[in-house]
């Protein structure tokens, strides 16, 4: 396997931000989108951070509607594949908002994608491996606990063995590969993504371009099958 580094600069999914924790800073419901409020209420972490993430699919997300659905599961933490799967994303996407100054709240992510994954590796098609896999590659290894971009990398790769029909794992893959330094391998991936760009969500589909674009590789080849 070539030796990879991480690119200087390229945008992290998962990177650290600082995080105000008192009762002043805290976001009042009438600031957030309603659907967001309604899961709230119900104290329902899954459903919290799927209504997150239709937001931010379409880019109407604001910060408010981060930071408030991190006070909802960091308080609601339920000792389940769904729930902890929900308080690792829903913290991941509060940090990506927030930028360089919550390295405090890596080991969360960690914490909370590991768990979900072992109480159920197949949950949503393995959904905490795939987030967990991103979080390694992309995050500094001094932030982590138990993983690395190469550990990472393989969970990513046999996330796609595993599962080779969902457009996203091969995304995924892809853009490690190129955040990694070695974009070659990462072609078959995107050009499968290419053939299936329909499947992705409005933001994955934006990744997927920006991927391209960056990847500086050959035209794709036409395919008939995933990439080996």
């Amino acid at each position: 396997m070539p030796t990879r580094r991480r690119i200087d600069g390229w945008p992290a999914l998962l990177v650290a931000a600082i995080l105000c924790l008192t009762p002043a800073c805290a976001i009042r419901k009438g600031a957030v989108h309603p659907e967001l409020s309604a899961a709230g209420d119900r104290q329902d972490a899954l459903a919290l951070s799927d209504a997150l993430e239709t937001l931010i699919a379409v880019g109407q997300d604001t910060p408010a509607d981060r930071q408030y659905a991190y006070d909802i599961v960091r308080v609601h933490e339920e000792d389940s594949a769904p729930s902890m799967f929900a308080r690792a994303a829903v913290t991941g996407r509060l940090v990506q908002q927030k930028g360089l100054l919550a390295a405090h709240l890596v080991p969360e992510i960690e914490r909370c994608a590991r768990r979900s994954r072992d109480l159920d590796p197949e949950f949503r098609g393995g959904a905490a491996t795939r987030l967990l896999g991103t979080l390694y590659v992309m995050a500094p290894a001094g932030m982590l606990q138990h993983g690395d971009s190469e550990g990472g990398l393989q969970l990513l790769e046999g996330l796609v063995q595993a599962h080779p029909s969902v457009p996203e794992n091969h995304l995924r893959l892809a853009e490690a590969y190129i955040a990694l330094g070695d974009p070659a391998p990462a072609g078959p991936h995107l050009c499968r993504c290419l053939a299936d760009k329909a499947a992705l969500r409005p933001d994955d589909q934006k990744l997927l371009e920006q991927l391209v674009d960056s990847a500086g590789l050959p035209p794709c080849v036409p395919t008939t099958g995933p990439p080996s």
